[in-house]
């Protein structure tokens, strides 16, 4: 019997599987195969994907190059437990990623490879930024996410998520646009500069250009190099966590490429190894590399077949930019969507936000996000909310996606918004909203 001949029920999952489990909720169906831009049921039935593995499969689902390099190396019976022992798939990740991207980028940087998920890296980027300045304190914004860990769940800022002893070393400040009229770095350097102010100056700062979870909220350039000269001027480090904006999301293989700043220290996980595989990777810059032998170290520090698919993908869509070419593209498709959803939607839509193929609408009304997702994956398609109460619709396929199916997913959506908002009360979702939140930024 094959495996689409079953009918596996949700109830097995829900017999043996942790409560932890989350995104299963949301799109109660078993998936056995996935292909390019489609997910496929136990029962063969395409889902297009709007979600990407929350960003971990920037390039879609088994994407051909990269899957062929895997299976080659997987037969001839490539290295796969390696600890951190020097093997030919290492140096040729190392080789292709300084070729490809850091030297073209006018990019200096050691490569340390953490443990393999997005909260490892930070952690790691924190542990050494602390070490380095010799000093405790971290700060982290408003709306930001950095993973689920002891450090990186402290530096995170949905309270939903947070729990009783994480990391207490974070002084928080207001991310970019997040209250109307506040200069975030004016006030971030009078913290700096008054003695009296109650922050201790920190060892770094953290942040993501892009909020992917925090509701796509984007940082200018204008605000990012701002920060980044108030940070050199005071002796404090840079870290940009690109886990979810990196690796292609917003067009340039770095978020931070466009606002012409080097971080001091760059976080990668996700989608670096282009296949869904675990990677992570933390870049610094060459005088910040102050470890100790095995200062920070673990079993599963750079998984041998993710460097293998990661080169891969290097090698095929970032030689040359004709896959960034294609992003903003898409970009340019969406937008021009969005901005007419959000003329014809007023009373339901607050904004529209985002950069590359990393977008967001956020509704007045989080009951009404939850409805037109829920009414998506009826369609088929599977998109995710984000943002403090669940209320921004986040878009982020595929980035190989063409625009055919682009635009296809983008009017499954349309037309779940019309369902949803004609079916909502008469009165304005925007009147009761903007009296409890008056801003232009998520609260």
């Amino acid at each position: 019997m094959t495996v689409s001949e079953n009918n596996f029920a949700l109830t097995l999952f829900s017999d043996y599987e942790s409560s932890a489990r989350s995104y299963c909720r949301n799109f109660p169906a078993v998936f056995h195969r996935a292909s390019g831009c489609y997910l496929y049921d136990q029962h063969d039935n395409a889902w297009l994907d709007f979600l990407s593995c929350a960003g971990a499969v920037n390039y879609g689902h088994n994407p051909v190059p990269l899957k062929d390099a895997l299976i080659a190396y997987l037969a001839a019976d490539g290295i796969q437990a390696a600890l951190d022992m020097h093997s030919v798939a290492k140096a040729e990740f190392i080789t292709a990623f300084n070729t490809i991207i850091l030297q073209p980028r006018k990019l200096d940087y050691k490569m340390q490879f953490t443990s393999p998920t997005g909260t490892s890296v930070v952690e790691s980027a924190i542990k050494l930024a602390r070490k380095v300045k010799n000093r405790t304190n971290v700060v982290a914004f408003t709306n930001g996410f950095h993973g689920m860990s002891n450090t990186a769940l402290g530096l995170t800022g949905n309270r939903d998520n947070r729990q009783n002893a994480v990391d207490a070393h974070v002084f928080r400040l207001p991310y970019d646009g997040y209250l109307d009229g506040l200069d975030t770095i004016a006030y971030f350097e009078k913290l700096l500069t008054d003695n009296s102010s109650g922050m201790d100056i920190p060892a770094a700062v953290i942040l993501e250009t892009v909020q992917g979870e925090g509701g796509i909220n984007v940082a200018s350039k204008t605000w990012l190099q701002r920060l980044h000269a108030l940070l050199q001027r005071h002796d404090i480090l840079l870290i940009i966590d690109d886990i979810q904006a990196g690796c292609g999301r917003t067009g340039h293989f770095f978020s931070f490429e466009f606002a012409g700043i080097q971080p001091d220290m760059v976080c990668l996980s996700k989608s670096l190894s282009g296949y869904g595989l675990p990677f992570s990777l933390l870049l610094f810059k060459p005088q910040w590399d102050q470890w100790n032998p095995g200062e920070d170290n673990g079993t599963f520090r750079g998984n041998t077949s993710a460097f293998v698919t990661a080169k891969a993908a290097l090698e095929h869509y970032w030689r040359d930019d004709t896959l960034s070419l294609h992003i903003f593209r898409q970009e340019q498709v969406v937008v021009q969507w969005l901005e007419e959803i959000k003329l014809r939607f007023p009373h339901f839509i607050k904004q529209t936000r985002g950069r590359g193929l990393f977008q967001g609408i956020e509704l007045y009304s989080p009951e009404l996000a939850k409805k037109i997702t829920q009414r998506c994956f009826a369609e088929k398609m599977i998109v995710e909310r984000a943002g403090d109460r669940d209320q921004v619709i986040k878009i982020m396929p595929s980035l190989t996606i063409p625009e055919d199916t682009l635009v296809a997913g983008l009017m499954i959506l349309e037309r779940a918004m019309e369902d949803c908002f004609s079916e909502a009360p008469a009165t304005s979702q925007a009147v009761t909203q903007d009296i409890l939140c008056p801003t232009g930024g998520v609260q």
